[in-house]
């Protein structure tokens, strides 16, 4: 192995960063092998209670649900979940009648 071999340079790391897109164009940019002298190992557990479904929409129809949740202001996964929970929740209380 040559002499220059041995003292590969690389970026700093930095303290922080300003965004996640900010971490993500660094890490992209960068091999973490790089940097595994100054990295430390963490243990974390993960619990997720949250599951997501992917349902086929039609494109006309979901066209048309991103513009009225584009005009509420809303995420169109927001909107469709109003939605659906309204339209249960009418079911609901027709059943109950």
């Amino acid at each position: 192995m040559q002499e220059k071999d041995k003292h590969i340079t690389h970026d700093q790391l930095p303290e922080t960063f300003g965004s996640f897109i900010e971490a993500a164009e660094f890490w992209d940019n960068h091999d973490s092998t790089e940097y595994d002298n100054i990295m430390e190992n963490v243990e974390f557990e993960v619990d997720i209670k949250q599951h997501s479904y992917l349902v086929p929409v039609a494109s006309d129809i979901i066209d048309s649900l991103r513009q009225i949740a584009r005009t509420k202001g809303i995420s169109t996964e927001t909107f469709v979940n109003l939605l659906l929970q309204q339209t249960i929740m009418s079911k609901a209380v027709s059943d109950t009648m």
